[in-house]
């Protein structure tokens, strides 16, 4: 089970790196997208076609201040406690906004991968992950590297102010991006080597020969503040000929 602080301070998603730039992330998110309009997600809803029982309704809730206050699916809730109006702690279970399984992805590039090249809005364009693949023949583990690229539409990344209101952001601006300093959080360091500015619209995966295995397409309808409404992704398996789809719904605080 992957941890709440893991799956909240990714999207979203990792291991840092020199490209890595020395700006926090609310000024990097400023730089990309400008004066974007803040917008709290209330519900993500989303729909299998090929399985209804992988559908699921995530729903947020807040404090009377505007605090991120929970996260749940029905089944999980992570519940964010704060001491002095700032975030100490996530109890509870839950991977609800992990990038990967909103995407279905069968990959954790987003959680274990290391950014190769940032785009010139601070995205992670270029991340390199490990694989451990079992060989039959030796009846024994190998780890092979591979690759995930990165697109991204001109949206900003819908979950920032939703993140900012439950503290993540301001832990990740926290993070010392000095390699003279102490040792940090490995977690929230990984965090927020990896965190997105934009939308990301495909994933390309490719094995350590450089080979397309998997691609994740995402299409989305946008309001009028370009926020993603609602969101058809499709996923190719290029090695099992597979295809999958499905759709995602947002909601927002009024």
């Amino acid at each position: 089970m992957k941890k709440p602080i893991n799956l909240i301070c990714t999207f979203f998603t990792l291991a840092l790196v020199f490209s890595c730039s020395d700006d926090s992330v609310s000024d990097e998110f400023t730089d990309a997208n400008g004066n974007a309009s803040k917008k709290l997600i209330k519900t993500i809803s989303t729909t299998s076609a090929q399985d209804p029982q992988e559908n699921k309704n995530i729903i947020l809730s807040y404090t009377s201040d505007g605090k991120l206050n929970t996260i749940s699916d029905g089944f999980e809730t992570s519940i964010f406690v704060y001491d002095e109006g700032e975030l100490s702690n996530i109890t509870g279970g839950g991977d609800n906004l992990n990038t990967e399984d909103l995407y279905e992805s069968p990959y954790d590039a987003f959680e274990t991968g290391y950014v190769l090249i940032y785009d010139e809005n601070d995205n992670p364009k270029e991340i390199e992950f490990y694989e451990e693949e079992y060989v039959y023949e030796t009846g024994n583990f190998i780890t092979k590297v591979y690759t995930a690229e990165v697109f991204y539409d001109d949206a900003p990344n819908p979950y920032f102010f939703t993140l900012e209101a439950g503290g993540i952001i301001e832990v990740m601006d926290d993070v010392q991006l000095n390699f003279s300093m102490n040792p940090q959080v490995p977690e929230i360091v990984k965090a927020r080597s990896l965190f997105p500015m934009n939308n990301p619209s495909q994933i390309v995966y490719k094995n350590e020969e450089g080979e397309l295995i998997y691609t994740i397409n995402i299409s989305y309808v946008y309001d009028s503040e370009n926020y993603p409404t609602s969101a058809t992704v499709t996923n190719v398996s290029i090695e099992d000929s597979e295809e999958s789809t499905y759709s995602a719904v947002f909601e927002y605080v009024n």
